[in-house]
């Protein structure tokens, strides 16, 4: 990563050298700016500020950036964010921001980065890996966000902003074609219906035929997919002082892409899976190039190149979800302050359907249907701007009945029941962060939240026989606070120092078929910064120090998702990021950061093995399947790297615009690089370092109101796991996608 960073240091100065400026000049020249020309403007502590003015660390991506790195799902905007995964496990998509993220899948189990759109809290994990389409920008908040959104905010907060209606007619469409027959359309309109009513709609349909080919029957068509949405909005300024938002929302995914898994290769026998086997059992202790699932599985029952996958037609592999959201945001000016007012009702329903051994011997297939039911309620109130004393507050309420449905086939489908569970969630929260100025250059923020959680109306079945089992309600209550001191020394650069405190909410193991909960995570934080934001330059830089405690760890055994407090950690690490305005011609953007996240004690971390059929090891013995099935025991994993917490990512991004026939050229391109990491709490399985490179081109007609744009994904066709799927049944790898290129088109009016 040093490497990359120097590389890009020279490209500024070369750059600036072709355009007859000095370096040091030009920085100088940036330095004593007073303003930035295009200031950015955040809502990291729930109201409009400046970026600058801000004590949080914040990657803004603005829609233009978006679009430069042909960014179409948020699962996506990592490319363009230092110190952010953004993995799954199967369907559920599992963010990580500097190390703090969760395996967890379970009723209820929530995440521990928290996805706002439009001020709204999106609770089902299955549903925030969303297509994008009439999005203004996306703030990624990192570090514990406690205080002003609450719980399941340990690793941050990712905010997504889109447009409200407008009373001026306006519309957009979009088309675009590529690899693997990829199709994507967008449309988008707003129109005043009087001049304070305002009416927009937008849909969006993606599908293709998707990079995978099923080796069994040859499909090439396995990994095909087809999401479709659509969203329209309702905006009357009831007065002067008055506005009412209504918004619904409608989405459909038919997409198998995350659940396409092949045989995990161990290509250089770190995971270890035969160490712990006495030699004789299986003729060597060592699981080098050697796929691992079913020990005895024949070679015609498995892939494991990137894109193959071996599933058996007769048992499908796929993901569907269908949403309805209905919300409502009410805004009013009070005369001494603002009031907002939130209100949602979310629907999700989705069926996944699984092969859990990654072979197409169909050992064990699997059916699980979610049902899941989202209310929330918020009341914000901040202050006006101008007073020495800012302040924000307000009330939450959030209930979510997520109810899981599961079944089973020991072979092709039919299923049969085989379990299922459902929890209730209530969460009830007040919350106060002030804000004084002291002098014209010093700032002190304290602030608090007071969350009471509780768990109730919880139930597992046992498998098979399907009897079902009440599960005692939990309570938990937490205060997490938060104290800055911020120094201004100029108009256009701060400092910072701050503490904070989060938490991710307790849980029911109803998944692990417990009647024992788990306790909430903790995390304590400190971290301090610098930003500065002249007119053609604008950087900022931090570092913190995270005590994170009773992680829940999660770990997945024949279709059982079985969960325990069972470590604690430290973190630290450093970020940096930048922007250079060359010229009015070329934008430089970078951005870096170390990561060092380490289990301080994990005693009990999940690990997988093959099965002792000798007898000889009894924590190993052979489950149902016999001989060469895989099995779990522990690991001490003290002082491991975390999972999914690579030392090293950073992106680089260049854009780079010149008149061509009458109207604009831009040329973009954006490099994301990310560090060695594990999926896996044990170091099992690894994913070695790799870059990704985007390019775009586009023209822009002199009217700037049709383009037209060329693109490439991952051109340097570098191939890596998205994800790996472990249980005792196989481990499963998920494969990125090759180079994908193709052309858009647009107009607008």
């Amino acid at each position: 990563m040093k490497a990359l960073s120097g590389r890009t240091m020279t490209s500024v100065f070369a750059l600036t050298a072709m355009l007859g400026i000095a370096p040091g000049v030009a920085m100088a020249q940036a330095a004593d700016t007073r303003t930035a020309v295009n200031e950015v403007i955040v809502t990291a502590q729930r109201r409009d500020e400046r970026a600058r003015d801000v004590p949080i660390s914040i990657t803004t991506v603005s829609a233009s950036q978006l679009e430069a790195a042909h960014v179409e799902q948020l699962s996506d905007i990592p490319r363009l964010t230092p110190a952010l995964r953004f993995d799954s496990a199967g369907s559920f998509s599992q963010p990580t921001i500097r190390g703090v993220g969760t395996a967890v899948t379970t009723s209820g189990g929530g995440p521990n980065v928290g996805i706002y759109v439009d001020g709204f809290y999106v609770a089902n994990p299955e549903s925030t890996a969303f297509d994008l389409t009439k999005v203004k920008s996306i703030q990624v908040l990192k570090g514990p966000q406690g205080t002003l959104f609450g719980r399941n905010t340990t690793g941050g907060a990712i905010l997504v902003t889109t447009a409200d209606p407008s009373t001026t007619t306006a519309g957009e469409l979009k088309a675009s074609y590529g690899r693997f027959n990829a199709q994507n359309y967008q449309g988008y309109a707003t129109v005043g219906l009087t001049d304070r009513i305002a009416f927009d709609v937008e849909g969006q349909l993606r599908k293709g035929d998707g990079y995978f080919r099923n080796v069994i029957n040859d499909d090439k068509k396995v990994g095909a997919y087809e999401n479709w949405s659509i969203r329209a909005g309702l905006k009357a300024e009831v007065s002067d002082d008055v506005s009412v938002l209504l918004r619904y929302g409608h989405s459909e995914a038919d997409d198998p892409t995350l659940l396409l898994a092949n045989a995990y290769v161990d290509r250089d026998g770190s995971s270890g899976m035969l160490s712990r086997v006495p030699t004789a059992a299986y003729g060597s202790n060592s699981t080098a190039n050697r796929q691992l699932v079913y020990f005895y599985a024949p070679p015609s029952t498995y892939a494991t190149k990137p894109g193959e996958v071996a599933i058996d037609p007769p048992a499908p592999v796929g993901f569907t979800n269908t949403s309805d959201t209905f919300q409502g945001t009410v805004r009013a000016d009070l005369g001494f302050a603002n009031l907002t007012s939130y209100t949602q009702y979310r629907t999700d329903s989705a069926v996944n359907l699984q092969d859990l051994d990654a072979t197409a011997i169909n050992l064990f297939n699997i059916y699980i249907g979610i049902e899941n039911r989202t209310v929330t309620q918020e009341l914000l109130l901040t202050s006006k701007p101008g007073p020495a004393l800012q302040w924000t507050s307000g009330l939450y309420y959030f209930k979510n009945r997520d109810t899981y449905i599961i079944s089973a086939a020991f072979g092709p489908p039919p299923y049969f029941t085989f379990g299922g569970s459902s929890t209730t969630t209530y969460s009830y929260a007040g919350f106060l962060d002030l804000t004084y100025e002291i002098s014209p250059k010093l700032f002190v923020t304290a602030g608090g939240r007071y969350g009471h959680d509780e768990v109730k109306d919880a139930y597992f079945n046992i498998p098979i026989a399907q009897s079902r089992v009440q599960v005692p309600d939990f309570k938990t209550n937490r205060f997490t606070p938060r104290v800055v001191v911020r120094y201004k020394p100029s108009d256009t650069s701060s400092v910072y120092a701050s503490y904070s405190r989060s938490y991710k909410a307790g849980i029911l193991n109803v998944g692990g078929q417990s009647l024992v909960p788990i306790k909430p995570e903790d995390i304590d934080a400190l971290e301090t910064g610098y930003k500065y934001d002249g007119e053609r330059l604008s950087f900022d830089l931090s570092g913190y120090y995270y005590f994170y405690r009773n992680l829940q760890v999660s770990s997945f055994q024949s279709g059982a998702a079985v969960i325990t407090n069972a470590a604690q950690s430290r973190i630290y690490g450093l970020e940096g990021s930048a922007r250079y305005k060359v010229s009015d011609a070329l934008d430089i953007n970078v951005g870096w950061a170390y990561t060092h996240a380490r289990y301080r004690s994990f005693e009990q971390a999940p690990y997988y093995s093959y099965c002792d059929p000798t007898g000889a090891i009894i924590a190993l013995a052979c489950g149902a399947i016999g001989p060469g099935s895989l099995t779990q025991t522990v690991n001490d994993s003290s002082g491991y790297q975390m999972q999914r917490a690579p030392d090293f990512t950073g992106n680089l991004g260049v854009k780079y615009s010149t008149p061509v026939a009458d109207g604009k050229l831009t040329l973009s391109s954006n490099l994301y690089y990310t560090s060695k990491f594990y999926f896996d709490s044990s170091k099992q399985f690894e994913q070695s370092g790799y870059e990704v490179l985007t390019l775009r081109a586009q023209w822009v007609d002199p009217s700037d109101c049709y383009s037209v744009a060329v693109f490439g994904n991952n051109v340097t066709d570098k191939r890596h796991r998205a994800q790996v799927l472990s249980n005792t049944l196989g481990i499963g790898a998920v494969w990125n996608s090759p180079t994908t290129w193709g052309v858009s088109v647009g107009a607008k009016f």
